[in-house]
């Protein structure tokens, strides 16, 4: 039985929500991974995804350019995802997931994308306009077309007991 120290901790320590990678392409997208080869974990809302635009192919093999930080500002998204697809399915700015304050109700945003977000089979966003649809627990998101590889499963986190 863990003693309410030790609960804060870990309450500390564990992301409030995921996105596990679904298919293979989701999976390779993840540059920075954290805990293993498919998931990517939410610590704060408003958790923005985007393209990694810093990317080059060097005699065949993807080379990440590092990233200056001239202006002082920090970084537009919390996850940047790797397209390599010839036609870009994630725009650089492409999503965000939101907690409304004080309630447990978590809302896809599209962030004005190119090709739009799904939720499940429900069309979010595109052709640069701005959408939002409800989240749910084991919701399949899948960033650009209907078409697109990049999809993730959003699992929520922060409502399990720590016995």
């Amino acid at each position: 039985m863990l003693d309410n120290e030790k609960k804060e901790l870990l309450a500390s320590m564990i992301p409030k929500a995921v996105l596990k990678a679904v298919t293979e392409e989701s999976k390779h997208s993840i540059i920075k991974r954290v805990f293993g080869q498919d998931i990517v974990p939410i610590y704060n809302y408003p958790f923005k995804m985007g393209r990694e635009a810093r990317v080059q192919y060097i005699d065949g093999e993807v080379i990440l350019q590092e990233r200056h930080k001239l202006s002082g500002q920090e970084p537009s998204n919390d996850i940047y995802l790797f397209d390599s697809g010839e036609l870009l399915q994630i725009s650089r700015e492409h999503c965000s997931i939101v907690k409304k304050p004080s309630s447990d109700e978590y809302i896809l945003q599209d962030r004005g994308s190119a090709c739009g977000s799904m939720v499940n089979q429900f069309t979010v966003g595109g052709d640069d306009h701005n959408g939002s649809c409800s989240l749910k627990d084991g919701d399949i998101i899948t960033l650009g077309s209907k078409e697109s590889p990049y999809k993730f499963k959003f699992i929520i986190l922060d409502q399990v007991e720590y016995n």
